[in-house]
């Protein structure tokens, strides 16, 4: 998934087999810009019951879901995501419940 922001175009993929749990899947993400300049990672931990049977949740559906979201957030979800890093030393987690359903 890709899209433009102000710092140019980026794209939104998921780095490898999301981790499902009997409640949730949890997915590790990266925002990478075109040009390979900078690499953002993140984990979006999505609630069992936004997406139905998280054993057989389609990560391509999924990622089609969140990107829009990630759009327009991109720049509160790089910083925090950025800053998560660099001062708690961990991935930012972002998560998606009945109480913050997101794009979900």
């Amino acid at each position: 998934m890709q899209f433009n922001t102000a710092r140019g175009r980026y794209r939104l993929a998921s780095t490898g087999e999301p981790e499902r749990l009997a409640d949730a899947v949890v997915m590790t993400l990266a925002l990478e810009q075109a040009d390979g300049v900078e690499r953002v990672a993140f984990r979006c931990r999505i609630d069992a019951q936004l997406l139905g049977d998280p054993a057989s949740a389609d990560i391509e559906s999924v990622l089609a879901r969140l990107a829009p979201f990630v759009e327009r957030e991109f720049e509160q979800t790089r910083e925090s995501a950025l800053k998560s890093i660099r001062s708690e030393r961990k991935l930012l987690e972002i998560v998606f419940d009945p109480k913050n359903r997101g794009p979900f």
